[in-house]
C-alpha cells in the first residue's frame, strides 16, 4: 500500500499514472538516514523512498502487502548489496519484522500505488474496466462482495464516512435495487450506475464515482485501522531518537496521524466529549513543522501530490503509550470494524 503517486483522487480523470514519489526530499529530510542505521519502509510500492534511503547509506527493511510489489522489487534487493530486506507483510505488523535492537526510522506513505491503478484486473480504477476487486493483498473480501452483499445502511456508512459522499443514501439504495436484478461484477458497471444516479455537473472536477471507489478501497483494505495499528507498532520499536515519518493523502488518514502525534506530544487536548487539557509523557517530539504539504511546483508537476501531508516525530525515552483507538476521536472506526467482521 503505497502512495508513490499520491492517494488523494485515485480515480480522477486522466491517463496512465507515472511512478513519482511524493514529497521525496521532505521525507528524506525528516528521516535523516545515514550509514549504520536501519530504516523500515512500511509501504514499499515501487521503491521510491527505499531507493533514496539506500542511496544515503542506511539499510532498509521494506514491507508491502501486495505480492506484485514484492516480485517487482527483487531487482532492487539484488542491487542493494545485502542492505535491503523486502517482506510480504502488512505494515500494521511492522513490529514483527524490526531487529532486536530497534529501528532508527519508520516511513509510511498511505494510499494506492501507480502499479495497482494501472492494472485493470486489480479493479482499483474505473478508468480501465476490470473486476470489482480492490484488494491490495489479493486476498479476503473484495469490493464486489461488499457492494453485492452489504446492508444498505452499512453501504451508506461506508460511502458517507470513508468517501465523504453527500449522496451516499441515494447511491446505496440504487445499488440495492440494481443488485437484486444482477450483481455488480466490474468497475465500469458500478461507475456507470453511480453516474446515472448522480450525473456529473459542469462544475464537478472529479467523476461522480470517485468518492465511492475511494471509500470501497479504504474499507476493503481496512486502511484506517491499518494506519492506527502501524503508528502504535512504530512507537514500540523505534529507538530513542528514531524518527517516524508519515505521508497521508486523505483527510481521515491525516486526522489519525495528527491526533496520534498530538496525543504523544505531552500537551494534547481531550476529545470533544472531554475537552480539557490532558498532561501526558512526551513520547514523540516534533520534527520540523507540524505539517508539510507539497510545494506548488510539485503539485503542478504531479496533481496527485496536491492533497499530500507529511507529519513527523522523534521518539523520546518515555515508555510507549496504550494502543487506544479513542485518541483519534473517530467512533466510526468501531462501527466499520463491526461491518467488516
Amino acid at each position: 500500500m503505497s502512495a508513490e503517486i499520491g492517494g488523494g483522487n485515485p480515480d480522477a480523470d486522466g491517463g496512465p499514472v507515472r511512478h513519482i514519489p511524493v514529497l521525496l526530499s521532505e521525507v528524506i529530510e525528516a528521516l535523516q538516514p545515514r550509514p549504520g542505521q536501519v530504516i523500515l519502509d512500511g509501504t514499499f510500492g515501487a521503491g521510491g523512498y527505499t531507493s533514496a534511503i539506500l542511496d544515503r547509506g542506511a539499510s532498509v527493511i521494506a514491507l508491502d502487502r501486495d505480492p506484485s510489489a514484492i516480485e517487482a522489487g527483487q531487482a532492487l534487493v539484488a542491487a542493494s548489496g545485502g542492505r535491503l530486506s523486502l517482506i510480504h507483510a502488512q505494515f500494521s505488523d511492522l513490529a514483527r519484522h524490526a531487529p532486536p535492537g530497534g529501528l532508527d526510522g519508520v516511513v509510511l506513505d498511505i494510499g494506492v500505488s501507480s502499479m495497482q491503478l494501472d492494472e485493470a484486473e486489480r479493479g482499483f480504477s474505473f478508468q480501465k474496466n476490470g473486476p470489482l476487486d480492490m484488494r491490495m493483498s489479493s486476498a479476503g473480501v473484495s469490493a464486489a462482495d461488499v457492494v453485492n452483499r452489504a446492508k444498505v445502511t452499512d453501504l451508506i456508512r461506508i460511502f458517507g464516512f470513508l468517501g465523504e459522499e453527500k449522496q451516499a443514501g441515494r447511491i446505496a439504495r440504487a445499488i440495492e435495487k440494481r443488485r437484486a436484478e444482477q450483481p455488480f461484477a466490474t468497475t465500469r458497471d458500478l461507475a456507470g450506475l453511480i453516474e446515472i444516479v448522480t450525473p456529473r455537473k459542469a462544475k464537478d472536477k472529479i467523476h461522480p464515482a470517485t468518492r465511492v471507489f475511494q471509500a470501497l478501497r479504504i474499507f476493503v483494505n481496512d486502511e484506517l485501522g491499518e494506519l492506527a495499528r502501524a503508528l502504535f507498532a512504530a512507537e514500540r520499536v523505534l529507538k530513542p531518537g528514531g524518527r517516524l515519518v508519515v505521508v497521508s493523502f486523505h483527510s481521515l488518514e491525516d486526522r489519525i496521524v495528527k491526533k496520534f502525534f498530538q496525543d504523544r506530544s505531552g500537551r494534547t487536548t481531550g476529545s470533544r466529549h472531554l475537552p480539557e487539557l490532558i498532561k501526558r509523557d512526551v513520547i514523540f517530539a516534533p520534527v520540523g513543522k507540524s505539517m508539510i504539504a507539497a510545494s506548488e511546483e510539485e503539485a503542478a508537476a504531479n496533481p496527485r501530490a496536491r492533497s499530500a501531508k507529511l507529519r513527523a516525530g522523534k521518539r523520546t525515552t518515555a515508555p510507549s503509550g496504550a494502543d487506544d483507538l479513542s485518541i483519534f476521536d473517530l467512533p466510526e472506526l468501531a462501527t466499520l470494524e463491526k461491518i467488516g467482521g
